[in-house]
């Protein structure tokens, strides 16, 4: 650990003991170990796209030194200056999402990225952590004020960025969008009759896009019944774990990664199963679950209304999105597209997750005189 006295009143030192010192060392963990991983996958689908092998390791890289920079910094920041850091974030953010639309990169018909210089960043993800932070402020607004109509500017803020999902599509951001959505006004208390008929409306859209979606159908279907279409991927993946066994079969060994086209970024999961097997496995399940529930433990003891729901809606997109990728890697969700965050493989994922955590630490410190991490 750093050595700071506790009476250093810089910048640093203040932030050094206020800090959570224990989910800080559990995200530069989850970091670490996304390195490894994507030098251990990457290398072979760099090969079988006809580029150098270490092209993607070095990107990720390109990547990860800002997001670790940006985590830093903005944990440094006060929760006023995270709240207008989210605000004029999000309002950036819809209006790129926007441009995408009209002149992004597309896909395999999915308009998610807009290239910049010599990047594409898929926009849309730095909208989760920036959307949680102001609807948390909406909400606490609405508590703090009742004549003040945020409840209704939340519930067009939430719609206006399900549409432009829609559009792209990614119908597997929205849900998390949807859901971290309800967790604040779960934990908001307010009214339950609102709540319910949201909810309704939510089933009613999810039935809607399987409906009439034709890839959220098949990937639907092929959950349900894995004989309807294709489920290469996912039993490839199981078949990686099984592979793996306890320990793993070492690293550079796995097999996976050279028959997965996604296997250092939406199976990447399965890469660790296979080379280093199921201690590593538990390890990251439990680095997130740490991650999770020292965040609430910490903010439960708070008596801001506007950090509870923040660093709730955070953490629960944090930890839902892992928990969707693992599920997928398992078999237990449909197929998503979600990224294990800081681990997989994706530059707007790892700088957009960054920012999401440092808002995080930011709000999560505690008075000087109690201390970062008892």
């Amino acid at each position: 650990m750093i050595a700071l006295a506790r009476n250093d009143h810089s910048i640093v030192g203040r932030w050094w003991w206020t800090v959570d010192r224990w989910t800080l060392v559990a995200l530069i963990l989850l970091i670490g170990v996304g390195a490894v991983l994507t030098m251990a996958a990457s290398p072979a689908i760099a090969e079988r796209m006809g580029v150098d092998s270490f092209f993607f390791v070095r990107r990720q890289l390109l990547f990860l030194l800002p997001a670790v920079a940006l985590m830093f910094g903005v944990s440094l920041m006060s929760p006023t200056s995270v709240r207008r850091l989210a605000v004029v974030g999000l309002a950036l953010t819809v209006v790129l999402m926007l441009v995408t639309l009209l002149a992004g990169v597309d896909v395999n018909g999915a308009r998610r990225w807009l290239r910049l210089g010599g990047f594409s960043l898929q926009i849309s993800e730095f909208a989760k952590p920036c959307f949680a932070v102001t609807t948390a402020w909406l909400f606490a607004s609405q508590r703090a004020d009742p004549t003040f109509p945020a409840n209704y500017i939340s519930i067009a803020t939430c719609a206006a960025i399900i549409a432009l999902l829609m559009l792209q599509p990614d119908f597997s951001m929205a849900v998390l969008i949807v859901a971290v959505w309800f967790v604040q006004y779960f934990l908001a208390g307010l009214n339950l009759g609102w709540l319910a008929a949201l909810a309704a409306a939510a089933v009613a859209g999810t039935a809607a896009a399987y409906a009439y979606v034709p890839h959220v159908t098949s990937r639907i279907d092929r959950f349900l019944d894995p004989t309807s279409g294709d489920s290469y991927q996912v039993d490839t993946a199981l078949e990686a774990f099984m592979n793996g066994g306890l320990l793993g079969r070492g690293p550079g060994e796995g097999v996976v990664k050279e028959v997965l086209p996604d296997a250092h970024s939406d199976f990447v999961f399965a890469v660790a199963g296979e080379e280093f097997g199921l201690l590593l496995c538990l390890a990251i399940i439990v680095l997130f679950g740490f991650v999770v529930l020292r965040g609430f433990g910490r903010v439960m003891r708070g008596d801001s209304l506007f950090v509870l729901l923040a660093v709730g809606g955070l953490l629960t997109q944090f930890g839902l999105q892992a928990f969707l990728h693992m599920g997928v890697t398992v078999g237990l969700v449909p197929p998503t597209g979600m990224t294990l965050p800081f681990v997989s493989y994706g530059g707007s994922s790892i700088i957009a997750i960054a920012l999401g955590m440092g808002m995080m630490l930011a709000l999560t410190r505690r008075p000087r005189g109690q201390g970062g991490a008892p």
